[in-house]
């Protein structure tokens, strides 16, 4: 499966951004999804995830009750709204995929469980 990140931006502390994630392929609604970020200098951390039959769910700490992560699979597309964003968030957002057969409520927070990645899409938030 080949995902492609869009909805990235320049917003201010406060705002809100929806990050979109299309997917290719018939089988898109047996991947779990996830969404990852990666800071300057950081290592990529984990945001939240996403099982393939949308019926569960998972955040980071960090964006628990900001974020929200849905998926829609007759689109093959998975988003995550994200409001009341922090400078601390500032971060290049990737999308990533999972593949759950037999599996339709696993979520994976896993980096390394993932299989397919997105080319990520930059967030910067200005204070």
């Amino acid at each position: 499966v080949q995902l492609q990140a869009s909805g990235g931006g320049l917003v201010q502390a406060g705002g809100s951004l929806r990050l979109s994630c299309a997917a290719s392929g018939r089988t898109f609604s047996s991947y779990a999804m996830g969404w990852f970020r990666q800071a300057p200098g950081k290592e990529r951390e984990f945001v939240a995830a996403i099982s393939w039959s949308g019926g569960s769910t998972y955040y980071a700490d960090s964006v628990k009750g900001r974020f929200t992560i849905s998926r829609d699979n007759a689109k093959n597309t998975v988003y995550l709204q994200m409001n009341s964003l922090k400078p601390e968030d500032t971060a290049v957002y990737y999308c990533a995929a999972d593949r759950q057969v037999g599996r339709p409520d696993v979520v994976v927070v896993t980096t390394a469980l993932y299989d397919y990645w997105g080319q990520g899409t930059q967030v910067t938030v200005s204070s």
